[in-house]
């Protein structure tokens, strides 16, 4: 087994954590734009700030390096390629958004059913298409 390159990941995980901003950006900021805005509104009185979206964002970048570091973890016994890319895409976003969504958003009653559910959904494509750009960049050094 080599060594991870590093700079190959973080290079990924950019590129990674900057789809998924943009796909995130389409299903939050735009299909449940409507949602988000009345829920927020009920919630903290107030929608999402500049402040809130430019966190969310730089989340999305470490998020994409993250998972890029679990395609190179896991390509020596997977191989590389789309198949091990999805699988390490489904990991980041089963303990990234799945496990805080159901927790936070519907255990605690924060959100309602429906806005968990589509903004959950909405971050699986997120997160495995920005792992699959973001690992397609990936090289072993």
């Amino acid at each position: 087994m080599g060594k991870i390159n590093m700079g190959r990941v973080v290079l990924g995980g950019i590129v990674a954590g900057i789809v998924a901003d943009i796909l995130g950006y389409l299903v939050d900021g735009i299909w449940l734009a409507p949602r988000w805005a009345n829920e927020m509104g009920i919630l903290v009185n107030h929608p999402f700030s500049t402040k809130m979206l430019i966190g969310f964002n730089i989340l999305g970048i470490v998020g994409g390096i993250l998972a890029v570091w679990v395609y190179a973890a896991i390509r020596p016994r997977f191989g590389a390629g789309l198949n091990t890319a999805i699988r390490a895409g489904v990991v980041v976003w089963f303990l990234g958004t799945l496990v805080p969504n159901a927790s936070f958003m519907y255990v605690a009653g924060l959100f309602t059913k429906h806005l968990t559910l589509y903004t959950t959904l909405g971050g699986f494509v997120e997160v495995v298409v920005g792992t699959i750009v973001g690992a397609w960049l990936y090289k072993e050094s």
